[in-house]
């Protein structure tokens, strides 16, 4: 059933998460060194029991956890997401050894994870990755190749890595390890992007990886980063959303109280009109957020398409309210450390990570056209 209105409990449960934020972590995040990641914070976020709550929630209060944080500390929220984007796979197909080792340091913040699926040349083509997984006898592999623009890399302590066990398979052909950043060969150097989280590229030199480290099944391996997506993409699409809230706040505070033409902002119909835009964009692509989220927890089988559709909404509709409220603000907003221009840096990669936008209407039409197959199938005499 999707979700329309929060229930009270819920609601309360977001404007704490607010509080907590303005209050615990955002001192934190401006401590930060951009391009780096922010331990305390990550610390943090687990002290408040926040990375914990990765493990035991659903996907629509994973959603409410990343607008809220998003509204008020994009770092807080980012590095919460990172956390739950890397270690998912461990949480929901790894060992029970794995997950013993490992989940507890995640959610206590003092373990660092990364998802490793992007390639240079294998990006928004996930089932073309080319990092090779070659066989070192029974059970044994070791890894050859590289990895490029994976968030928390390469500081991170353990990552999700997804490796072409079979050459020439496509999908089929791929299988998620565990590896630990310790492990001989692996090596990284950051990336300097514009968005001010870290981002790095991964060298793997012959890096052993037993049967211990496979995450799910050898050759299935796609099927836990599509699992993993399935469940992030509507959350992408909520920080998303979190961060047109909060340009769509500070826009009406601005407009109310900025003098101009003999009157105030709002009072021109052009910028009402254009802040009434924001407004309405924003509360559509919430909704089509938390409709995503509510049909995943429910095991909606339609998933794919409403997770689709909800980061495509969300992150284009986030892109021009931002936008918007820039444009509203004038050459303030352009001024290093104003809200805005932070939120500017921010907005532009969620249209790209975890599926592009392009690749959303991909799935979208894909999922619409097998749908209309089978329904006309099913209708046939």
């Amino acid at each position: 059933m999707p979700v329309f209105a929060l229930e009270p409990e819920r609601a309360e449960w977001c404007a704490q998460l607010r509080t907590q934020a303005a209050r615990h972590l955002l001192p934190l995040a401006e401590k930060g060194e951009p391009g780096h990641v922010n331990r305390p914070l990550v610390a943090e976020l687990g002290r408040l029991g926040l990375l914990e709550r990765l493990f035991t929630s659903g996907a629509l209060d994973l959603c409410l956890m990343r607008e809220s944080l998003a509204r008020v500390c994009t770092e807080a929220e980012t590095a919460l997401a990172l956390q739950g984007l890397g270690a998912h796979p461990v949480h929901a197909h790894g060992t029970p050894a794995q997950r013993e080792r490992w989940l507890p340091r995640v959610a206590g913040g003092s373990a660092v994870a990364a998802f490793a699926l992007s390639e240079s040349g294998a990006g928004s083509d996930a089932a073309a990755l080319s990092l090779a997984a070659r066989p070192d006898g029974p059970g044994r592999w070791r890894l050859t190749g590289e990895k490029c623009w994976i968030s928390n890399a390469p500081e991170a302590d353990l990552y999700t890595v997804f490796a072409r066990t079979t050459p020439d398979a496509g999908s089929r052909g791929v299988t998620a390890f565990l590896v630990p950043s310790d492990r001989p060969g692996l090596t990284g150097s950051a990336l300097e992007m514009l968005s001010p989280h870290p981002i790095g590229a991964l060298h793997f030199d012959d890096v052993p990886v037993t049967a211990d480290d496979v995450l799910g099944e050898t050759d299935r391996g796609f099927r836990v980063a599509m699992g993993t997506l399935n469940l992030f993409r509507p959350s992408v699409g909520a920080f998303a959303v979190g961060m047109a809230q909060a340009a769509l706040d500070a826009t009406v505070g601005h407009t109310a109280r900025r003098d101009a033409f003999g009157g105030r902002l709002k009072d021109l119909q052009s910028v009402a009109h254009r802040v009434a835009e924001m407004a309405l964009r924003t509360e559509a692509a919430r909704l089509l957020v938390y409709a995503a989220a509510s049909a995943y927890d429910d095991g909606d089988p339609d998933v794919p398409r409403r997770a689709a559709m909800a980061k495509l909404l969300a992150t284009e509709t986030a892109q021009y309210v931002v936008d918007a409220a820039v444009q509203l603000h004038g050459a303030r907003a352009l001024r290093r450390g104003h809200l805005l221009e932070h939120l500017y840096r921010e907005v532009r990669a969620p249209r790209i990570y975890e599926g592009a936008s392009e690749v959303q209407r991909g799935i979208i039409a894909k999922e619409l056209y097998a749908a209309h197959a089978t329904t006309t199938e099913e209708s046939a005499p």
